[in-house]
């Protein structure tokens, strides 16, 4: 058994999952020789609002546990001996009544057959307590997994315990090796990816058929979100969706309940529209910028020409063994002199450079690793050096080298955000370098940003997002009503 939706949506075969688990217990064998080793991981918890007895949102799958064992149940654990590659997956224990309102309740053998582990076992009060207890337990390897974007730290798995169980614990060793883990992405896991940008793909072009003036930025938000769920089966969306148009593409997370993509959308508006489904848990994440009419203007076409071409600069230098922080300040270069070779800039572009302005049009990261979670784990693992401190540096989510098997986000953007701009004027340094008159005409602009989603090969790079229309020549043959 495996997981797909029927129809033409990807099939994910059970093995992914296994395969994941025995790269763990391989890794986890180099640092230790514990006898009695065990991994517990808990998967995610169904909640609901507290006045109801629904969820607000479908039950979406802890990263981790789902890398381990692609169960989407909640309230699941699953246990892991080391030596052996053992798997036991725990799932709560079902009331009666459960088939009244929630459907089936599947057996032990149902769940084996699906998962393809080794063993189930009903998480009665004790169940996980005496499975360790009777198999030796003289070790436990819990998940204590700190995230450096949110500051926020998944908390060891909790379980319960007879009195006098007391085994030992262990919640450093295991956050580093299955976090770098994901970094990596198998074969199998990368046929899910291609499968879930290639349906974000064919949702962006969606959209960009479908929208007219004087339509609202939610309208094209559905249409996508309609695309994604109907012909990909994705239900879940890896992160809100950005749909800004006009000024509102320079505000970089537009799309939160205080900034609903709720505007009317003009003639001649530039649109900067990022947008992302998951399937089966694996994220998507594709930006595609174009004007609403369909027809770039002059300004609006240097300063599209400019963000392309810093994405496929980096495109082309992204090989393994290259840090991405030098891809960062190689988008900012080109970027940078693309704004000169418009008249908004002028001198040195290295010395731009040097003094930080390239933070004032790109004042977000590059990109980010992408996989399980759309801002994906490990990020400052590895070789990753510490996080800059620098204006815009600051803002990388990864200084890793690269390497095969990662897959990463290229996407450099060009924003006209007026606390930056003004900010910069104030700046003597900065200052030197802007042409005033010529900046002020681009007020208001908003902003554009072009995102791929890329595999790390040393022979090329894979563009997963290759099939969007990219070009100015591209997107208006392809938009033309």
């Amino acid at each position: 058994m495996s997981f797909d939706l029927g129809g033409n949506t990807h099939h994910v075969p059970a093995k992914l999952f296994v395969d994941n688990r025995s790269r763990l217990v391989t890794e986890l064998r180099k640092v230790t020789q514990k006898p009695g080793a065990f991994v517990v991981l808990q998967g995610g918890v169904g909640r609901h609002r507290y006045n109801t007895d629904s969820e607000d949102l479908p039950f979406r799958q802890e990263s981790y546990f789902f890398w381990a064992f692609g169960a989407h149940d909640s309230d699941a654990f699953g246990v892991i001996e080391v030596a052996t590659g053992k798997a036991v997956f725990f799932p709560p224990r079902l009331p009666p009544d459960f088939a009244i309102w929630e459907g089936k309740i599947r057996d032990e053998e149902w769940f084996k057959t699906k998962l393809e582990v080794d063993e189930v076992i009903f998480n009665d009060k004790y169940a996980i307590n005496d499975y360790l207890t009777t198999h030796g337990a003289q070790h436990l390897y819990l998940l204590k997994a700190p995230n450096t974007d949110s500051g926020n730290t998944l908390v060891p798995a909790a379980f319960t315990k007879r009195p006098g169980f007391n085994t030992p614990v262990d919640t450093a060793t295991l956050y580093p090796i299955i976090a770098n883990l994901r970094v990596f992405k198998t074969d199998l896991e990368l046929d899910v990816m291609r499968y879930a940008v290639k349906i974000a793909c064919e949702a962006h072009k969606d959209v960009m058929k479908s929208i007219r003036p004087n339509m609202f930025e939610y309208q094209c938000e559905s249409l996508f979100r309609h695309h994604s769920y109907y012909h990909g089966g994705c239900r879940h969306f890896a992160y809100t969706c950005v749909a800004a148009t006009g000024c509102n593409s320079s505000i970089l997370h537009y799309g939160h309940a205080n900034a609903p993509n709720s505007k009317l959308i003009k003639d001649g508006d530039m649109c900067m529209y990022d947008m992302g489904p998951e399937y089966n848990c694996y994220a998507s994440d594709v930006t595609c910028s174009f004007p609403a009419n369909g027809k770039f203007t002059e300004n609006q076409k240097l300063i599209y020409n400019a963000v392309l071409k810093a994405n496929r600069e980096v495109f082309k230098a992204a090989k393994p063994g290259v840090r991405w922080i030098d891809m960062h300040l190689l988008a900012e270069k080109v970027l940078l002199q693309g704004l000169k070779d418009a008249g908004i800039l002028k001198g040195d572009v290295d010395e731009m450079v040097k003094s930080r302005l390239g933070a004032v049009f790109l004042p977000h990261g590059l990109g980010h690793l992408m996989g399980l979670d759309v801002h994906d784990v490990g990020g400052y693992l590895g070789d990753a050096t510490a996080r800059p401190t620098q204006a815009g540096l600051s803002s990388l989510r990864t200084t890793r080298t690269l390497q095969e098997r990662m897959c990463i986000t290229i996407e450099p953007g060009c924003y006209f955000i007026d606390m930056l701009i003004d900010q910069a004027l104030k700046d003597a340094k900065q200052r030197e370098f802007i042409v005033v008159e010529r900046l002020n005409e681009f007020r208001g602009f908003g902003g554009i940003r072009i995102e791929d989603d890329i595999v790390v090969w040393a022979n090329g790079n894979e563009n997963l997002s290759s099939s969007v229309p990219r070009t100015v020549e591209e997107i208006e043959a392809f938009m033309k009503h």
